[in-house]
């Protein structure tokens, strides 16, 4: 196996245990670079040199025999909206091109401090929002790799790095990643700091983290997670262990609850027959419910919420240099200068009251079932595909992350998305590994090709009214 496709996790290992060198990985990191890039154009800057002189020093760190972080000389990707104080972060617009920052993002500060190298700045759509970057998605460069986090989803999906960061105001980490088929985690909202992150909507903004599977994501979120104090979000809460509880084993076998959502008219055939086999192979751990009518509301009022928050954030840009933004920008920002006080108020008064009348689904159920988008990656790359099974969850600010565990008739991933309560990231995590071993060992009894594609919704699906 090459370097470059070890799963981070893995690569960690190595580096701590002396059997391979961060100098080698990161070499054989750029060789896939040098292969892939032309095709996948992931990045939006990255330095050889500054790489491999990270890495040599991570060596040059274990040799004298110093204290090692969990990320020890492990690559990782940055989406290029968050501060580096070594690298320009041009936030996907033409109005920040050649801007370098002074000082890291806190999240970024976190990995170095975890050892991690600091691989190079990954392709975000203009200002993280709608208008796609150059990125193609590695498995059809005809297709989107889906955005905003497009680069970060791509990288890891490529084999350029085994992890990398990005950020979700409607579905950038979960939509990407089910497009390019790599696990995608969206932690709680403020469970990890926004400080020295572009700013789009306080309410709605959360940093996610892109790996190849969920015990890695659990290890970089892990080293992420905590207070800030320039992050108003955040609080001075216990680690909530996303390592230790990840790799455990859960004290009862998991209950899931197959939710359509609102959304579901806008999920494709494939989609559905996929999800029906899903729930068919699942049997008794999956039950259907229905959300309450107070749901159907949830999308109208993230975009209130998203509206109003980035019209307000961007103001500036927009007076200054509005003609160089995309049309589909400025439209955003005029909606959001258009909603009154009042819709506003009432849409983020809604995030509270909508996680309480979940409360007694999560009581009775580990995670929520659902698609991470209405199909495979659309093919062209003027937009970046349909955010809308995601939105709902990020209103409620809700952990959830995707599972590479499906697949189109095109052979296209197809993202499985697991939701959790507020704070409950830890048991979201667990839970998610415990579905990816449970469908492994399904269909490895079933058929080695896997299970095979059904022509119609399952008459298994059990439905259930709201608690």
């Amino acid at each position: 196996m090459s370097l470059c496709a070890l799963s981070l996790t893995q690569a960690a290992a190595d580096i701590r245990e002396g059997r391979i060198t961060s100098a080698e990985l990161v070499a054989d990191c750029l060789e896939r670079v040098e292969e892939v890039e032309p095709k996948v154009q992931a990045w939006a800057f990255l330095d050889r040199d500054h790489a491999m002189q990270q890495a040599e020093a991570t060596d040059l760190h274990r040799k004298q025999g110093k204290a090692l972080g969990p990320l020890h000389g492990v690559p990782v990707g940055i989406k290029d909206i968050f501060d580096t104080g070594d690298m320009p972060t041009e936030l996907g617009s033409p109005l920040w091109v050649g801007r370098t920052p002074r000082r890291d993002a806190a999240v970024v500060a976190r990995l170095r401090a975890a050892g991690a190298v600091i691989m190079g700045k990954t392709v975000t759509t203009e200002y993280a929002y709608f208008h796609p970057g150059k990125t193609t998605n590695p498995h059809d460069a005809g297709r989107t790799p889906g955005g905003s986090s497009s680069g970060s989803a791509a990288a890891v999906a490529a084999h350029m790095v085994p992890g990398a960061i990005g950020s979700q105001t409607n579905g950038s980490v979960i939509r990407p990643a089910a497009f390019c088929g790599v696990v995608g985690f969206k932690p709680t909202h403020g469970l990890i700091p926004r400080s020295g992150v572009l700013l789009l909507s306080r309410t709605l903004d959360h940093v996610g983290v892109f790996a190849r599977t969920v015990e890695d994501a659990a290890l970089v979120a892990g080293t992420l997670v905590g207070f800030d104090e320039e992050d108003p979000d955040t609080r001075p809460i216990a680690h909530p262990r996303l390592v230790e509880v990840t790799a455990s084993e859960p004290p009862l076998p998991p209950r899931l609850a197959f939710v359509r959502s609102p959304a579901w008219e806008r999920a494709e055939p494939a989609t559905r027959e996929a999800f029906a086999e899903l729930v068919e192979t699942l049997g008794e751990a999956v039950s259907e419910i229905e959300l309450g009518a107070g749901f159907a509301r949830a999308v109208e009022m993230h975009r209130t919420i998203m509206e109003v928050e980035m019209a307000h954030n961007l103001r500036r840009d927009y007076e200054k240099g509005g003609d160089r933004m995309s049309a589909v920008l400025r439209q955003l920002i005029e909606r959001g200068r258009s909603h009154t006080a009042v819709d506003y108020a009432a849409a983020v008064a809604g995030i509270p009251s909508l996680n309480d009348a979940l409360a007694p689904v999560f009581d009775e159920f580990d995670a929520l079932v659902t698609p991470a988008s209405p199909g495979e990656a659309p093919r062209g790359l003027g937009a970046t595909g349909d955010p809308i099974f995601c939105t709902m969850w990020t209103y409620l600010g809700t952990p959830a992350m995707t599972l590479p565990l499906l697949r189109s008739p095109a052979g296209l991933p197809l993202g499985v998305q697991l939701v959790g309560r507020r704070d409950g990231d830890a048991r979201l995590l667990r839970t998610a590994r415990w579905l990816v071993e449970t469908l492994r060992s399904a269909r490895h009894r079933r058929s080695p090709a896997g299970v095979p594609p059904r022509r119609a919704e399952s008459a298994r699906m059990r439905k259930r009214k709201p608690a």
